[in-house]
């Protein structure tokens, strides 16, 4: 009886099943649900006498507690001594007036917990048990910095090394130039810091900056984690209540303004092996807008990330980078916000680049999205501001927005509600008015003698010239008369001659070079060996394991990685006989001598070989530069 009993019952069950299946259509794709409710901790609010802003957001589900402080002034013009706040901000936290520097740090480090402080404010993070102790530290070195000669001194030479080091940086000067364009030198987001501005700076200028910005009647301290308001306040009152406030300068910016029509601003860079190209414009955009959830979206379907269009376009079809994205910013300062799309691509490649780009901008601006782009953009947004909320800074930086911008306290809890609001329409008609390829800089960074004559064929836009520090130049020379005489021939003996003669370059029969290197804290090694008649061979090694192994014989050839052996063949094979070693430069008399080019102020001949450039300098004779092409994305 109980054998019939249990088969029917797992008859049942299986009828219950195929009845369910029955009803799945599993053709059709599953409607998403409703958009996640995100409960935030409840935020407790109170002032000190002096005006300093205490937020509280109590969560035990970490024995951690975060804490911000943010001084919340507006931009300083600083003028000709930009660099003071950066300055300022580096001899915050080494010390206080009653403990030095090593003290503070090694309390610090034995706590195991973090502490960092800036011209605008400082934050900590710490284990509960330890909060107490951080948060007094924290005090102590907001109210009684130790600003001392030494360390400012030490700032300085920090700051001129990094200056230097940028000033071939394409990326470097890229960065400072679209800034200053953007919104003005004379504007505290476009001004930049100089070797000049630096050296006008004293200990003194520092000591008169902290007394003058650094108060607390504006400025807010975020607490969030496992905390007991109550016992928290007590110890906020105790620690903060005697921090002086103070008169705050006003500052009267001017508000930046879009050109009338689109333009290209080039600054050139000769050692550019890339361009940099960034197509900006300010917007009008703060956070809780009526539209800035539709300006996230559109953004994120344009340039957002690797599924974006910019992208799939740039890098994904044409291969001309390896990577293409866009960003929209919103400011609480009206007009200060900034829409930019860019991307870092081969020179040879500037031309078709800014026209994908534009194509890509005016495509979203004037074409409503595909239903599907803005579900799929949707979920990737809620997907990944569900991951981020449950960080314990999040939910400091959303309880400090709400306070910033007077946002409504159910602000983020209705975030992802608006987001689901968002239609195809209201993308696009975010995208018109963020979006302003119509009135654009298209501003590239690049090397002007390989890019601008293509540039100026490809495009109709007005192209101004800047040199690295954004002031207007003329139009960099293209090329110099080679003069008459000059060959390749001639360019290859006169670099024999300033080596020490062609009689002694013949006697040289093997070359043997050992290289050593570090990345991120990894040895590396290059040992490369060239004979003659033409024989070569080159190891790379990585903690004395060979990675890499290159051999040529004069005839024949192979490469080795990771113990994977290919044979030379087709061009490469004809490449590696056509080298010349141990002086490759013997082969570079079969190439053409192109042009006369200056690198550094100072010309060089530039004899084009197989895929390679080789430059010369005029004066010395001697080999200043290289540049070989590769095969990049897709062996374009």
């Amino acid at each position: 009886m109980m054998k019939k009993i249990i088969v029917s019952a797992i008859a049942i069950v299986t009828m219950s099943f195929a009845a369910i299946a029955q009803e799945i259509d599993r053709s059709v794709q599953p409607k998403p649900g409703p958009a996640p409710k995100i409960k935030m901790g409840k935020a407790e609010k109170f002032n000190l006498s002096n005006g300093l802003q205490v937020i509280m957001v109590e969560n035990h589900k970490l024995p951690r507690v975060s804490v911000s402080l943010t001084i919340d002034n507006d931009p300083i013009l600083e003028g000709d001594k930009a660099g003071l706040s950066n300055l300022t901000g580096s001899l915050m936290g080494n010390g206080t007036i009653s403990m030095s520097k090593d003290e503070f740090n090694e309390r610090i480090d034995f706590l195991g917990a973090s502490l960092f402080f800036s011209s605008r404010g400082a934050n900590a993070n710490s284990l509960t048990k330890y909060f107490p102790e951080i948060l007094s530290l924290m005090a102590k070195g907001v109210k009684a910095p130790l600003f001392t000669q030494e360390e400012f001194d030490k700032s300085v030479k920090r700051t001129l090394d990094g200056i230097k080091s940028d000033e071939k940086s394409v990326t470097a000067v890229a960065g400072r130039v679209e800034n200053a364009l953007v919104y003005g030198k004379n504007n505290p987001f476009g001004e930049f810091i100089t070797k000049e501005s630096i050296e006008n700076i004293t200990l003194n200028d520092v000591k008169n900056f902290y007394n003058t910005y650094y108060k607390p009647n504006n400025a807010y301290l975020v607490i969030v984690g496992d905390i007991s308001p109550r016992t928290t306040k007590k110890m906020v009152k105790s620690l903060f209540g005697d921090w002086k406030k103070g008169n705050i300068p006003a500052t009267n910016i001017s508000t930046p303004t879009n050109v009338v029509t689109t333009e290209i601003d080039f600054i050139n860079m000769p050692n550019a092996v890339q361009s940099e190209i960034a197509v900006v414009n300010t917007v009008d955009l703060t956070l809780g807008d009526k539209d800035y959830y539709a300006a996230l979206l559109a953004n994120n379907i344009l340039g957002g990330g690797g599924t974006a269009r910019l992208f799939m376009n740039l890098r994904e079809d044409k291969g001309y980078t390896y990577g293409s994205y866009s960003r929209v910013s919103q400011n609480k300062m009206e007009g200060f916000g900034k829409f930019k799309a860019s991307a870092a691509v081969r020179n040879t490649v500037t031309d078709s680049a800014v026209v994908e780009l534009q194509k890509e901008i005016n495509k979203i601006r004037y074409q409503e999205v595909s239903a599907e782009e803005l579900k799929n953009s949707k979920a990737q947004y809620i997907g990944d501001f569900v991951r981020n909320v449950q960080k314990p800074e999040t939910a400091a930086r959303f309880a400090l927005n709400i306070a910033r911008y007077n946002l409504p306290t159910s602000f983020y809890e209705n975030y992802l509600e608006n987001i689901n609001a968002v239609t195809v329409e209201d993308v696009q008609n975010a995208a018109m008015t963020y979006f302003r390829g119509d009135k654009a800089r298209i501003i590239i960074t690049g090397k002007g003698i390989e890019v601008l004559d293509n540039l100026e064929k490809t495009t109709d836009y007005k192209i101004n010239y800047y040199d690295a520090y954004a002031n207007p130049t003329n139009k960099p020379e293209m090329t110099a008369p080679i003069p008459a005489g000059i060959t390749a021939n001639s360019v290859i003996d006169n670099f024999y001659a300033a080596i020490g003669g062609k009689e002694k370059v013949a006697a040289v029969k093997t070359l043997y070079m050992v290289s050593n290197a570090s990345i991120q804290g990894t040895p590396v090694k290059l040992t490369s060996k060239s004979s003659a008649p033409n024989k070569q061979s080159s190891v790379i090694s990585v903690m004395n394991n060979v990675m890499q192994k290159s051999v040529f014989d004069g005839s024949n050839g192979y490469t080795e990685l990771r113990g994977q052996r290919k044979d030379l063949a087709g061009d490469e094979l004809t490449e590696a006989k056509d080298t010349k070693a141990p002086f490759a430069d013997e082969s570079y008399r079969t190439g053409k001598l192109d042009r006369i080019e200056p690198i550094d102020g100072k010309n060089a001949y530039v004899i084009k070989h197989g895929k390679s450039e080789i430059y010369y300098d005029v004066e010395t004779g001697l080999k200043v530069k290289m540049v070989t092409t590769a095969k990049g994305l897709k062996g374009k």
